[in-house]
């Protein structure tokens, strides 16, 4: 880390926004959520500046019917179901699958879904669903794995569908207008799967500044300071100061994987109701790999729990602390919410680093 160089950046911003009055940037990934509080860069900016943490968690955009559904799979006695860890603790309509797992469901976590196509294969009398929850980034494992369950022919292996595509949602966000947004620091790990020209038409439709940056502190302030100048510009474009990681065509290997498995459908996001064509469902030649079809499963209605604003959070429209359950009966021992919950969670962010 180049302390000069970082000295050097906020002094850059600091002088880009003196005068303006309030600068709203939106990061739309959990890890930089989590990176720019760990980092302590949040600190570092000037008071006008504000960062927004939009809807860039995967487990917390996940709907509250997804979770039932996850649950009611869980309770069958000839189903295991494979997840990441964050997804178990998240608090469904009537409970977690921790609980279910306490309560002896067979929950498994995994660190990837050819896991759970590997656990399937060893324990064929048994059901395997793998929560196939994420955005662009995680997409392209899950294609591969049933590319390779179908070549197998594995038959008891399933996946329950929760993927999600990030640039409609940033579209909902501001077809709102509630949250006023001057640009987006666009998320590096889905950058490199769809490529930085991919978030032109948010420059160029809604004249919203576009940044992809990486992780490190510096690379963060970089992607800040070039979004403040063109804010300060008027000017609206794609820029990436990732491209040690981020071409303009994304990996293109990995994006022709997914078209040939999945195609994109409507889908329901956390207290945004339904985003058209943000989500993706399986081709047809492959839906017998979909634990909804297969399993006879649906997903129920999204209800947030009583008092729980991680869907304000997600959107823009209020920070973690202003949340009346923040820190008090949501805690990331005892969470109400997703975003508590989620290691790349605003409110367990907050609740982590902001004190």
């Amino acid at each position: 880390m180049n302390r000069d160089a970082i000295q050097q950046l906020v002094e850059t911003i600091t002088t880009l926004t003196a005068g303006r009055g309030r600068v709203q940037i939106m990061e739309i990934c959990g890890t930089h959520t989590v990176s720019l509080f760990r980092s302590g860069v949040k600190s570092l900016l000037p008071a006008n500046l504000r960062l927004i943490s939009g809807p860039g968690c995967p487990v917390c955009v996940t709907s509250q019917g997804y979770l039932d559904a996850a649950c009611e799979l869980a309770d069958r006695p000839d189903v295991t179901i494979c997840t990441y860890g964050d997804m178990v603790r998240v608090p469904g309509s009537s409970g977690s699958l921790a609980e279910r797992r306490s309560a002896g469901a067979k929950v498994t976590v995994v660190y990837s879904p050819r896991d759970a196509l590997k656990l399937a294969r060893q324990t064929p009398s048994r059901k395997v669903v793998f929560l196939s929850v994420g955005f662009e980034t995680t997409t392209p494992g899950s294609a591969a794995t049933i590319l390779e369950a179908a070549a197998a022919g594995v038959e008891n292996f399933f996946i329950l569908p929760g993927h999600k595509l990030v640039i409609p949602a940033m579209r909902t966000l501001l077809a709102a207008g509630d949250v006023p947004i001057d640009g987006f620091l666009c998320p590096g790990h889905v950058s490199v799967v769809i490529g930085a020209n991919a978030w032109r038409p948010i420059a160029q439709e809604y004249h919203k500044p576009c940044v992809v940056a990486g992780f490190e502190p510096q690379n963060m302030l970089e992607g800040i300071a070039h979004l403040c100048r063109q804010i300060t510009e008027n000017q609206a474009y794609v820029e990436n100061v990732y491209s040690t990681a981020v071409h303009d065509e994304g990996n293109i290997v990995a994006r022709e994987m997914v078209e040939r498995v999945f195609t994109p459908a409507d889908e329901t996001w956390r207290a945004m109701g339904v985003i058209p064509q943000s989500g993706l469902m399986l081709r047809e030649e492959y839906r017998r790999f979909d634990a909804r079809d297969a399993l006879g499963v649906s997903f129920g209605p999204d209800v947030s729990p009583p008092g729980c604003r991680c869907g304000d959070v997600i959107q823009g429209r209020l920070d973690p602390n202003q949340c009346a359950l923040f820190g008090k009966s949501c805690t990331p021992l005892q969470p109400v919410g997703p975003c508590m919950v989620s290691s790349e969670g605003a409110c367990a962010a907050w609740y982590k680093y902001a004190k």
